[in-house]
């Protein structure tokens, strides 16, 4: 049991932290608005053409895609969230990048898995910016644990290669002596 709590509390608390906020905005979003209504601060109606507060729902993937598939996206969140649990424990422990990117992802597929199973399939969503199609914290999550997958990748390609180039000067030096 030790062994598993070191395994897992890094990703689990990551995740049931933006599932438990995930939820709350969601909520608090369902009891406040009717559903298609809009909210702004009076102090920022300025920002209304940019952003603002508006209930909506989804029955489709993040960002309002594929709409009507939520029974397939059902399903791809469940084997997403096992195929996390089952590799990261694989991961390196100072892969801080590739456990923060799984972290995030767990926990956004976790909080929109929980929507469609207690929402008839639907997912809340409430943040509106600009044209960009209406999304929530959980789709945010995933959003930002990619950016960090993709800019972790970056960051170990770029440190291997470097490291070939290093060994290769290093190795010319010893060369010529």
């Amino acid at each position: 049991m030790k062994n598993l709590i070191e395994k897992y509390s890094f990703m689990f608390v990551i995740a049931v932290v933006i599932v438990v906020f995930d939820q709350w905005t969601k909520w608090l979003v369902r009891v406040s608005l009717p559903l298609g209504a809009t909210w702004l601060p009076e102090s920022l109606e300025w920002l209304s053409p940019y952003a603002r507060i508006v209930h909506w729902h989804n029955t489709g993937a993040a960002f309002g895609m594929f709409q009507g598939g939520s029974m397939v996206f059902t399903v791809l969140a469940f084997i997403v969230i096992g195929a996390i649990i089952y590799y990261f424990p694989q991961v390196e422990k100072n892969d801080w990048t590739l456990r923060v990117a799984m972290s995030m992802q767990l926990g956004g597929a976790l909080g929109n898995l929980t929507d469609r199973l207690t929402n008839d399939g639907r997912v809340t969503d409430f943040l509106s910016v600009g044209t960009f199609p209406v999304f929530n914290v959980a789709d945010a999550s995933i959003s930002v644990g990619t950016v960090i997958l993709l800019l972790g990748v970056y960051i170990q390609e770029r440190a291997a290669k470097n490291k070939v180039i290093n060994e290769a000067v290093s190795s010319e030096k010893v060369e010529e002596v």
